[in-house]
């Protein structure tokens, strides 16, 4: 089933529906180019055997102007092999071949009136001393020649002349030949996939490309390699990658400005809120600035996340867990790494780090607790951060990537800005790894991280 699923997965890309038309294509032009020259071979094989025939007819004629009795003669005792005088009996109607009659009447003497045409074999073996014979015993019977009769006018004197020759049997058509017609099928369908994997080499590429861009807006340029129109083609995507990255880093650059220029304004505003007397007033102004500055900060942090201008390393993933889990436990959470796989994965360090940190910091604030663990399944690293928590719904758990959504906040202490879980997935996206989020079938939440390993 899996070679079945492949094969219509392969059928319905390009390259399948290119490799199908250029294999029939192939076929077809082939077997059309063998019948081709199989009749070819045969119209040449039909031309040499009527040029003998009139060679034949020729010569004889040239030995009659030469040495008219003694060629008589000859005909009359079969001492010409393959040419022999015709008389006596009734000679059987035979159907004239015009075009081989006008090619004797070019090469013999004006007046002589000569028709060339088919006869039975009989004709040329009428004085054959074993035509009609049985076989004699461990031999096979006697090849029938081909028979042509020239018929001829010689000092007005009609002449009959029997030209037999051999009859060769044409090689056997290829176009039968079912191992052939194999061959050529398996050699247009080898050519038909060799071109087909060239032809969308530069798509495939293309698409590698825009995979890796919708990771990291820093991801390397497409090398533009190819005839004119895919350099073109490749050169547009490259142009549209750096214009795309320059307005996300001027978005940044924009809203740190913006972050900046908040901070005195509001820092005044903090400086002016305390001499409200009002005590409890006071205290909630205040906790309002904190967390419109909070907010302000953890916007920036969104907006930097998806900008990483970070080297690429090799990490010992274990350590980095470990040291990650005893960083929390020092503050008195419940983090606990459980398990490792002793990975090493090439990732960017800091985006890894604050993908993690971002996932244990949800864990602990909305489960109380963090357990960290990771396994290799096949080529791929995966990593998880379960809480024990009371869990969140499905249709929470649809959005919980979004940025500025929170869970119930009666699971937290409502401090959250709602962006840690959008930041943690634009850190593991612009690292190359996969993020997901799912409920523990023991209860809890759980986040998943794929990573590629070495």
């Amino acid at each position: 089933m899996r070679a079945i699923d492949r094969l219509v997965r392969f059928m319905g890309s390009l390259a399948g529906r290119i490799a199908v038309i250029l294999s029939v294509g192939i076929s077809l032009a082939m077997f059309g180019a063998l019948l081709l020259a199989e009749q070819g071979r045969r119209a040449e094989y039909d031309r040499l055997r009527s040029e003998r025939v009139i060679a034949s007819a020729v010569d004889v004629i040239d030995r009659l102007h030469r040495d008219r009795a003694g060629t008589l003669a000859s005909l009359r005792d079969n001492r010409l092999v393959g040419a022999r005088l015709v008389d006596g009996p009734p000679i059987p109607a035979t159907v004239q071949d015009d075009a081989l009659t006008r090619m004797l009447a070019l090469r013999i003497a004006p007046g002589m009136r000569p028709t060339v045409g088919r006869a039975p074999a009989s004709v040329c073996l009428r004085n054959d001393p074993f035509w009609g014979r049985p076989r004699a015993a461990g031999f096979a019977p006697l090849m029938v020649p081909d028979c042509w009769l020239v018929r001829f006018r010689l000092d007005g004197r009609p002449l009959a002349l029997a030209v037999a020759l051999p009859r060769l049997p044409l090689p056997p058509s290829w176009s039968t030949d079912t191992v052939f017609l194999w061959l050529v099928a398996a050699a247009a369908i080898a050519l038909s996939l060799l071109v087909a994997a060239l032809a969308t080499s530069p798509l495939r590429r293309l698409s590698a490309a825009a995979d890796a861009f919708a990771g990291s807006i820093d991801a390397e340029p497409v090398l533009e390699t190819g005839p004119s129109d895919v350099r073109a083609a490749l050169a547009t995507f490259n142009l549209m990658q750096e214009r795309v990255r320059a307005g996300l880093r001027e978005r940044t650059r924009m809203l740190a400005a913006i972050s900046h220029d908040l901070q005195t304004p509001l820092t005044r505003l903090r400086l002016r809120l305390e001499q409200v007397e009002d005590e409890v007033l006071r205290d909630r102004l205040v906790a309002d600035l904190s967390a419109t500055l909070a907010m302000l900060k953890r916007g920036l942090d969104l907006a930097r996340s998806a900008d990483s201008v970070e080297d690429w390393s090799m990490v010992d993933l274990d350590s980095l867990l470990s040291s990650l889990a005893d960083d929390a436990a020092e503050f008195g959470h419940a983090v606990r790494f459980v398990d490792g796989c002793g990975a090493l994965v090439r990732v960017r360090p800091d985006a890894l780090t604050r993908c993690l940190s971002n996932l244990i910091d949800n864990a602990i604030k909305y489960g109380g607790d963090a357990d960290i663990a990771s396994r290799r399944v096949g080529k791929t690293v995966i990593v998880t951060v379960r809480d024990h928590g009371p869990g969140m719904s499905d249709a929470m758990l649809a959005c919980a990537f979004d940025p500025f959504v929170r869970a119930d906040v009666s699971r937290s202490s409502g401090d959250g800005t709602g962006i840690g879980l959008t930041i943690a997935r634009a850190q593991a996206t612009a690292t190359g790894a996969t993020l997901s989020l799912a409920a523990h079938p023991d209860g809890g939440i759980q986040a998943t991280l794929t990573l590629g390993a070495t």
